[in-house]
This record gives C-alpha cells, sequence and structure tokens, in this order.
C-alpha cells in the first residue's frame, strides 16, 4: 500500500535528501519524488499522483506561495506542509488560503516534521458526517501541535520573551549582567533565563576573558542557518 504520497520540494541537495529519509521514516507516507525548483516540481506533479507537498518556500525560480498558488489555478489538489525559517505572519495567512495545512520552522528535527505528519494523516483519515461542533473543532485540532512545554518554576512566558529579544538583538552576545541592566531584571533572574535557553538549543555560552579575576558566561542567540 503507497499510503500518503509526498513530494519534497527543496532547493538545498542535502536539505531534500534529509526529508525524502525523514518521510520514508513515517508509517503511512511514502516520498515519490524530489524536486529543486518551482519548475522541476510541475513536472513531478505533471506525472506523479501526489497527497501532499512538503515546500520549501524559497526557491530559485518562484517563491513557494506563487507556486503553490499556479499549482491551485492549475487543477493540482495536493495539501501543502510549508517549510521556512520565515516568520512573517502575513505569508502565513495568505498560504491557509492555498492550502497549506502546516508550517514547519526551520531548523526542524526528523521528530517535529513526524509530529506533523502524523497529524495530518489524523485528520487526513477522518470520514463521515460530523454529530456536531465539537467534533467539527476536534478534527481541525489534530492539525495543530501541542502547546509550548510548561516553563521552568519561577520564569514566566512574558519575561522569557524579553529576554529571548533582547539577547537575538545583540550581535556580540551579552553577559548575564549586560542583560539584567538591559531588561530590568536582576542578574540572578537573567542569569536563569539564559540557561534555560541554553538548555533548549536557543542559546550559546562561552567564556569571557577580561584582565583580571575570573571570566564571565558570555550568551550568544543561536542563528539559524
Amino acid at each position: 500500500m503507497t499510503g500518503i504520497r509526498v513530494l519534497v520540494v527543496e532547493d538545498d541537495p542535502v536539505a531534500a535528501d534529509a526529508h525524502v529519509m525523514y518521510v520514508g521514516r513515517v508509517p503511512g507516507f511514502t516520498a515519490v519524488g524530489k524536486a529543486h525548483s518551482g519548475a522541476e516540481a510541475r513536472r513531478v506533479l505533471d506525472r506523479t499522483p501526489v497527497d501532499l507537498i512538503l515546500l520549501d518556500l524559497h526557491l530559485p525560480d518562484v517563491h513557494g506561495l506563487q507556486l503553490a498558488r499556479s499549482l491551485r489555478a492549475a487543477g493540482h489538489r495536493a495539501d501543502v506542509i510549508a517549510v521556512t525559517s520565515a516568520r512573517d505572519l502575513t505569508v502565513v495567512r495568505e498560504g491557509v488560503s492555498l492550502g497549506v495545512v502546516q508550517y514547519v520552522l526551520k531548523p526542524f528535527t526528523f521528530a517535529t516534521l513526524r509530529d506533523r505528519l502524523v497529524r495530518y494523516a489524523e485528520f487526513r483519515g477522518a470520514a463521515g458526517e460530523a454529530s456536531g461542533q465539537d467534533e467539527v473543532d476536534r478534527a481541525l485540532a489534530t492539525l495543530r501541535p501541542p502547546g509550548p512545554a510548561s516553563l521552568p518554576k519561577g520564569l514566566s512566558a512574558p519575561t522569557l520573551q524579553r529576554v529571548r529579544d533582547t539577547l537575538r538583538a545583540a550581535e556580540e552576545g551579552l553577559t548575564a549582567a549586560a542583560l539584567a541592566e538591559e531588561t530590568g531584571i536582576s542578574r540572578i533572574t537573567a542569569r536563569r533565563y539564559l540557561e534555560h535557553l541554553v538548555d533548549t538549543g536557543r542559546a550559546q555560552r562561552r567564556p569571557q576573558y577580561g584582565a583580571v579575576g575570573r571570566p564571565e558566561l558570555q550568551y550568544r542567540w543561536v542563528r539559524e542557518k
């Protein structure tokens, strides 16, 4: 049984191969092709039945959403999971009208993609007539990933966001003392938030050596590739 047929559209050959491998590791999904440009994707779709497109939005010859729009106009009905490093919510809203059912932000792990594919399969597999609003809501909810894990005790989401924004804007990184001064929190609190970002892979730390005394830890935001 073929299962859900997936076309991987990704301009980076190494990433495309990785995505094909990821898809093949999820039961019920089969990668039926890969394309490195919009033109190549159209050629594959013209000769190969596809249920789902794993679509990079930044292709060398066309923006992913423009490709999705042209495919809809040509009668292709495959759903789309967009793969992108862009966080523009205007793009997200536009994608919804073009059949984009999920967004996966780069860089992502196999576990992240697997979760999105499994949820898509559950949504696709829903059949029959809904008994009411609750059942419709449950079907749509399968497409949404679970909420973020709860923060460690003593950390708040608004303060974490402020710390993230401040650290992201600091090209050379910040010490806990410098972050505390910029955000108006204590040095000890700043260190807790910074260590949380390190633990979750969003920041790196390294010692900063001065003229005298013990080195301070310098924290730097992990830039996405």
